[in-house]
């Protein structure tokens, strides 16, 4: 039986980019001893994108594509490509050609004669970006491995061959707010990492502005990690430390110094009133942000809506030519 390579490719607004990539996927994976099928995810595209996706399905028999009813953001997407592969080996990629289609060939090599169940793709650079997002980057992935028991790789992109079990495991958590690269590092299977250079885009602007990347990168810490709840606790010891340096501050300045007595009646009161309300709405503020995430879950509301498919496309299609026969 012959391998079959189910590729993701989760999309919002990216019809420079589309064909381009579409050629050079298709240069590669022909290569390969495989069958292959190509699953583009519309994340609630406002361009061409859903438009260029039925071109190349009606072109393409290998081309799939699931356009969602709206943006449910890339997690969304890439479940819902995830769930709709049918291959024995399932990967991950971006369509902006920053992940090399050539390494394909190493990440299949590494599955089917190395033993892996997956392959991933980690940047050694980070050039192109600004030295600010780079700092946060670096120091999001080492908060995140000391805070939670998620193995994620510094600079790990989302471009990975997986084998069947290590997806359906991936599946197997449905959670709604999903974060995929703590999940991919949490199943633990066999992974390998190939390292390359960060690539610029081949066309277009990036969607993840930093705004974006820091609500994702708490979200991941959020979803893999209690420590934050933890830290209230270390928090209070903070504030009762504070309390009792500032009484010791009242009782040294009233008793060297007439000057301070007036003052320091006042201050230490004010100064532990802003200090220990601040810490309190610290500490609410966290909670509420897991009481947030709880809600969300227990509504069980689904990760993705699927608007259209190539099925609703095909059966389109036919019906068009059986009204274009029966009216000649």
């Amino acid at each position: 039986m012959s391998d079959k390579i189910s590729i993701v490719v989760p999309c919002k607004n990216e019809e420079a980019c589309i064909e381009l990539f579409y050629d050079a996927f298709v240069g590669v994976i022909s290569t390969l001893p495989v069958e292959y099928e190509l699953i583009f995810v519309d994340d609630g595209s406002t361009d061409r994108t859903l438009e260029i996706f039925r071109t190349l399905a009606r072109r393409d028999a290998s081309v799939r594509y699931i356009s969602l009813s709206r943006n449910f953001g890339k997690e969304g997407a890439i479940y819902a490509g995830l769930k709709a592969a049918t291959g024995n080996l399932v990967g991950l990629m971006d369509v902006d050609l920053q992940d090399p289609p050539e390494l394909l060939r190493e990440m299949y090599h590494g599955i089917k004669k190395e033993g892996y169940d997956c392959v991933g793709c980690r940047r050694t650079t980070r050039e192109g970006e600004s030295r600010v997002r780079s700092f946060f980057a670096r120091a999001f992935y080492k908060i995140i491995n000391r805070m939670s028991d998620a193995d994620i790789v510094d600079g790990a992109r989302d471009y990975r061959l997986m084998s069947r079990r290590m997806t359906d495991a991936i599946l197997s958590m449905s959670e709604v707010d999903r974060f995929s690269k703590g999940l991919f590092g949490w199943v633990g299977f066999r992974t390998k990492w190939l390292e390359y250079r960060n690539i610029d885009r081949v066309a277009g602007s990036t969607k993840w502005s930093f705004r974006k990347l820091s609500k994702y990168a708490i979200d991941g810490i959020e979803d893999f990690s209690t420590a934050p709840l933890k830290i209230n606790f270390f928090l209070s010891l903070l504030c009762m430390l504070g309390a009792l340096g500032v009484l010791a501050a009242h009782i040294v300045f009233a008793a060297t110094d007439a000057r301070f007595h007036e003052f320091m009646e006042l201050s230490p009161i004010f100064i532990a009133v802003l200090f220990v309300g601040a810490l309190i709405l610290f500490g609410m503020g966290v909670l509420g942000e897991y009481i947030a995430k709880i809600l969300h879950e227990a509504k069980h509301r689904p990760v993705y809506l699927v608007k259209e498919t190539e099925d609703d496309l095909k059966k389109v299609d036919r019906e068009t030519r059986e009204d274009t026969l029966q009216y000649r």
